[in-house]
């Protein structure tokens, strides 16, 4: 089992910056990518960013040069940086992690609310 732990969401003003952070605990050994997704009002949620054990991400189109993916694999932490936020950032923000092998498990955090004023 592994838990994650999300904290750093909050308002903040278009244009802003934020940096979500996600701690895992348990059997943090079996884990091989960890992702960020977001789920606004009435949406499905969707990726928004993640990185593997060797460090390569991927980001969805849109926060591609504004997002940074990060992970801190000794301390089992993944951070999401964000710039230049925008009132279509508004939502719900997961931390995911994802196993390896053949049939992954996912384990999600509870979620973090990020809110951007116009």
């Amino acid at each position: 089992q592994v838990q994650l732990v999300e904290s750093g969401g909050g308002l903040v003003q278009a244009g802003g910056s934020l940096t979500l952070s996600c701690a895992a605990s348990g059997s943090t050994w079996s884990i091989n990518v960890f992702g960020w997704y977001r789920q606004a009002p009435g949406k499905q949620r969707e990726l928004v960013a993640v990185i593997n054990t060797g460090g390569i991400t991927n980001y969805l189109y849109s926060v591609k040069g504004r997002f940074i993916i990060s992970r801190n694999n000794p301390k089992n932490t993944v951070d999401l940086e964000m710039n230049s936020l925008s009132p279509e950032d508004t939502a719900v923000y997961y931390c995911n992690a994802r196993e390896a092998g053949a049939f992954p498990r996912d384990y999600w955090g509870q979620g973090t609310q990020v809110t951007v004023s116009s």
